[in-house]
């Protein structure tokens, strides 16, 4: 295909409620929108799931937006025809970035699929038709407030219930949690927001039957993750530390994972999402898909992953209305506990253009 133009648009949308994590708090998620145009009129959505400050990764929107205009496209535009499959080879000079190379392909590679005619669940090789919807809970300000919010989940009908976790807040919130409703799956998420020496007091999490830990440690301290998985029953899930393929059989080299969670944006696109899923499959170890707020257009895509085989966990796949009281595309709304895998070509769904405008901050188009 040829690239005619791309269009780069930062939008802010509002959350229901506030999300903290060690991380920080976010009441509304500013996203930057990426729209790209092939000589055939095939139209392709992403989005860059980078926060707007760079506290999860050393990416950020405004940073990002300025690399892709400044180095990324240029170097796709270089190229006369390019496909999806060689973004990742065309970028490869330009070090790091897996977030916005991530936005790039996978905008191309909606356009390219809506020319063939193809989903992007059959294109990655999907064998389910629906995905188990886990939820995200952030850190509550108070027990009450806690127990009201996961109550509401459950309700709801969420299959799986993740608690974000720091120290001073995770052992009694998970004991009550886990009492409150015994049965259903749940694990934790650190964030990267404990120590080494933090192994005696995380095991105190071992006798309330967690799925798993997710990311503890500092995302480069893949041996301190080998040793506290050692001291801890719990299975260690990381996260953070999974940037690619290499990094996913390094760590499972040194036995400092059981659990990898896959996010496209952080491994730099679907396609290596792929590879990192096969490599699981074949030492059978369990996958399955994060969350980074993502509007709908972003959870369309990840819909698509999650309906892979390998994803046997639920992941963080949540209906539209737990982050959004309206989403830039028709919103994903949950039956028993499952989002339907959308089947249309491409990513399967088309933003809304009135509210995308209306919650426009700024919009760039980059032609040849």
């Amino acid at each position: 295909m040829k690239i005619q133009e791309f269009e780069l648009r930062t939008i802010l949308l509002p959350l229901v409620r506030p999300f903290r994590t060690s991380f920080g708090t976010q009441t509304s998620r500013e996203v930057l929108v990426v729209k790209v145009t092939d000589e055939n009129g095939n139209v392709g959505w992403a989005e860059d799931v980078a926060m707007s400050e760079p506290l999860y990764s050393p990416e950020y929107v405004a940073g990002n937006l300025d690399l892709i205009k400044r180095f990324l496209i240029p170097a796709l535009f270089e190229r006369s025809e390019i496909r999806a499959e060689d973004i990742a080879e065309v970028l490869a000079p330009y070090l790091g970035a897996p977030m916005a190379k991530a936005a790039l392909e996978t905008a191309i590679l909606d356009a390219q699929l809506r020319g063939e005619k193809k989903s992007l669940a059959s294109y990655l090789g999907a064998t389910k038709s629906k995905v188990e919807c886990g939820v995200s809970v952030g850190i509550a300000p108070s027990i009450d407030a806690l127990l009201e919010e996961v109550g509401s989940y459950i309700d709801a009908g969420y299959r799986r219930i993740k608690l974000k976790i720091e120290p001073g807040w995770d052992i009694e919130p998970v004991r009550i949690v886990r009492e409150t409703w015994p049965t259903i799956p749940l694990q934790v998420d650190a964030n990267q927001a404990y120590a080494r020496n933090d192994g005696d007091h995380l095991a105190k999490l071992d006798p309330y039957n967690l799925l798993l830990i997710e990311q503890p440690l500092d995302e480069h301290d893949i041996l301190g993750h080998a040793g506290l998985a050692k001291k801890v029953k719990t299975p260690i899930c990381l996260d953070e530390s999974i940037v690619s393929l290499r990094a996913a059989e390094d760590a499972l080299a040194l036995e400092a994972t059981t659990v990898i969670n896959i996010k496209p944006g952080r491994v730099g696109g679907y396609l290596e999402s792929v590879r990192i899923h096969d490599l699981c499959v074949e030492r059978k170890i369990p996958v399955w898909c994060g969350g980074m707020l993502e509007t709908g257009i972003g959870r369309a895509a990840n819909l698509a992953l999650a309906a892979m085989p390998g994803f046997t966990l639920p992941g963080d796949t949540s209906a539209s209305s737990r982050y959004f009281k309206v989403d830039v595309t028709d919103p994903f709304v949950m039956d028993d506990g499952y989002l339907d895998v959308p089947t249309g070509y491409g990513i399967g769904v088309e933003p809304h253009m009135d509210f995308l405008e209306e919650i426009t901050k700024s919009k760039e188009i980059v032609t040849r």
